[in-house]
This record gives C-alpha cells, structure tokens and sequence, in this order.
C-alpha cells in the first residue's frame, strides 16, 4: 500500500486524515482573507463531503465552528460599545485560532474533534 491509501490505526485512510486536517486549518485563510475562515473549510467539505465520510464529518465540524465563531466576534463587536468586547474580542480570536489548530492536530491522527461550544447548524 502507498502512503495515501495506507490505513491508520482509526481505521481512516491518510488521504481522508489529510482532507480533514486541511478542512480545520484552512479557517486561518481567515487571516489573510475576508471570510476565509468559513470558505476554506466550506470549499474543502463540499469538495469532499461525498466521497470521505470522515472529511464529511470533520468539515462540517469546522463549518459549525467557524460560523460559531463568527457570531460569537460579531456580539463582541457589538459589545465594544461597554467596555468588555475590547476584552473578549482577542480572547475569542485567540480561543478560535488554537481551537482550530487543535482539530487539525486531531483530525490528521484519525480522531474525530468536537469543538467545545459549538452550534451544530449544518447537520
């Protein structure tokens, strides 16, 4: 077997681990582009959503969390106006970034992650 079709302890192939860690990492295109932290991984999910089912999984995970995370900075941009969201706004960037480094780190091992706080919109 070559590296790409070679299985894991998981149970789930290296190209799936692979497709699914690109799917959590691919948010901090955010970074770089405007609402890259949801393309990326809704762009990787449709892609692959029907022929991996662990990048299916994984994809919508991070689609879920990214949109989470999205409405979560919005209300802290709201909040700015109290005080607090100058506060919450770079401990929730900062919660969304090692977050999401995580599940990358998870979903490359075959583990499926479940971001913690997560509204499961996309079932």
């Amino acid at each position: 077997m070559d590296e790409q079709t070679s299985v894991g302890p998981s149970g789930i192939s290296a190209d799936e681990r692979q497709w699914a860690m690109i799917a959590h990492l691919s948010a901090l295109s955010g970074l770089i582009i405007p609402l890259g932290h949801i393309l990326g991984p809704l762009i990787v999910w449709l892609m692959k959503k029907d022929g991996m089912p662990f990048v299916d999984d994984q994809g919508k995970e991070a689609l879920n969390f990214q949109i989470t995370l999205s409405i979560a900075l919005f209300v802290c941009g709201l909040l700015i106006f109290v005080i607090i969201g100058i506060v919450l706004m770079p401990l929730v960037g900062l919660a969304g970034l090692i977050l999401a480094v995580i599940a990358g780190i998870k979903a490359n091992e075959g583990v499926a992650y479940r971001y913690p706080f997560t509204l499961r919109l996309i079932k």
